[in-house]
């Protein structure tokens, strides 16, 4: 059985022992990148699309919730209508 010469490693240690120049300014290493507005709308709507396909349709529980509420007849009242149509209009952002 023959074994190869080890002399090799010498050669790994050499490379493994130089060290880079640090005469290359810095500026040079400077990446940049620009994203459409076309791709900034599509990668808005996939994650819209993402959110509603996680979202349940109906949160029967909230329903419920509602229906105990509506049937109170305390609750209907000038403040609690008021209330509502505010919230209604904030999130059409009117």
């Amino acid at each position: 059985m023959m074994i190869n010469k080890i002399s090799e490693l010498n050669a790994l240690n050499t490379l493994q022992n130089t060290k880079r120049s640090n005469n290359i300014p810095s500026s040079h290493y400077e990446d940049e990148i620009s994203v459409s507005d076309e791709a900034k709308a599509m990668a808005e709507a996939m994650f819209m699309q993402k959110v509603a396909e996680e979202t349940p349709d109906v949160r029967s529980e909230l329903v419920e919730q509602i229906k105990l509420k509506i049937q109170d007849p305390n609750y209907l009242n000038e403040a609690t209508i008021a209330a509502t149509a505010d919230q209604i209009l904030s999130a059409y952002g009117l």
